[in-house]
């Protein structure tokens, strides 16, 4: 079951160029997708028409096979199936965790209120903490209140709108599992905003990566990260290596050798582009394979190091990664070799 489909999606403000023209993006049921870009390229207003709250220009949204917006059709928010968290959580100061969380459903029967409520708070790990305040709660705890509250009516789709943006990095990646977890036990398909390229390639089943108002791919975390669409791509989600040079069938010549290719191309000139992880050194320079470089700058990363280079035929510096400390400083020679596939863009 497909549970978001938006199709020619335009929306602009005060008759300026569109913040989105013609988005086409499709969700499958039961999975978190992250839509990832930089600041600007219109996340959050796609996810402003997905919940009702804004109108689009022109374009479709359907939710599990039903139309929310199109010509002449706007479902207004509350009666659509979707749950909102926003930045922050933004959570009713005046109001206890339980009346928070139970602020979004029906006036039912207290009783099966109160049980909703009481599940929910298990659910996200917050068993107990209903009697409390917001500001009794640290950050990552009012994040999942806010979590629950969009949960309580059991909707379709749950839009998180860069959520754990105020969180302390050691914290955001426990919480994102526990988000993730949730949403799997609740049956929900979950929609994550983010500018954050890890966030989204470590938790989201998947990433549709935006720019300009437009999705420029959409894939599994692996293929947006080993196969992007383009060299823009290529560069803003993780760190890329790009390697100019001619083509022909599965291989490239670049400064670093032949590089195999992931699909034949036609003879051109253009860019294989790799990552750093895929760049390996040793400092043996008598290697028989591989191309002799001069190490420029390290970084300790404390799991990894970034290690630049100096390639002969190269103005730029190569980053590779290595696990640890890098076994080389600044100054020193040693021999590179590439392992794994690159992708090829011709003539960009």
């Amino acid at each position: 079951m497909t549970d978001l489909r938006i199709t020619g999606l335009t929306v602009s403000y005060a008759a300026k160029r569109p913040v989105i023209d013609g988005l086409d993006l499709t969700v499958p049921g039961g999975c978190l997708a992250a839509v990832l870009g930089p600041s600007g390229c219109g996340k959050t207003t796609m996810l402003r028409v997905v919940a009702g709250f804004l109108r689009p220009d022109s374009g479709t949204v359907d939710i599990r096979s039903r139309t929310m917006t199109g010509p002449g059709l706007h479902v207004p928010p509350e009666k659509r199936p979707v749950g909102v968290v926003p930045q922050e959580g933004a959570l009713f100061p005046h109001l206890s965790v339980a009346r928070n969380i139970a602020f979004g459903l029906p006036r039912t029967a207290r009783t099966a209120r109160d049980r909703r409520v009481a599940e929910l708070l298990e659910l996200v790990g917050l068993d107990g903490y209903g009697d409390r305040m917001p500001h009794e709660l640290s950050g990552g705890q009012q994040q999942r209140v806010a979590l629950a509250r969009a949960l309580a009516p059991s909707p379709a789709l749950v839009l998180l709108d860069e959520p754990f943006n105020a969180l302390d990095s050691a914290l955001r990646a426990g919480i994102r599992d526990d988000v993730r977890a949730a949403l799997a036990a609740a049956g929900a398909t979950g929609i994550l905003v983010t500018h954050d390229q890890d966030e989204a390639l470590s938790s989201a089943d998947l990433v549709a990566v935006m720019r300009d108002g437009q999705v420029v791919q959409c894939g599994t975390p692996q293929e947006v990260y080993r196969r992007p669409a383009d060299l823009w791509t290529a560069s803003f989600v993780g760190d890329a290596v790009q390697l100019p040079g001619t083509a022909h069938g599965t291989t490239a010549t670049t400064a670093l050798g032949p590089v195999p290719l992931h699909t034949p191309v036609t003879p051109g000139t253009g860019v294989a582009v790799l990552r750093p992880e895929q760049i390996t050194l040793t400092p043996d320079t008598d290697t028989p394979d591989g191309i002799t470089a001069t190490v420029r700058s390290v970084a300790f990363h404390g799991h990894h190091s970034m290690v630049g280079i100096a390639v002969p035929g190269l103005d730029t510096t190569v980053p590779a990664r290595v696990l640890g400390p890098a076994m080389a400083a600044p100054g020193d020679t040693v021999t590179v070799t590439v392992s794994g596939l690159a992708t090829w863009h011709g003539g960009e």
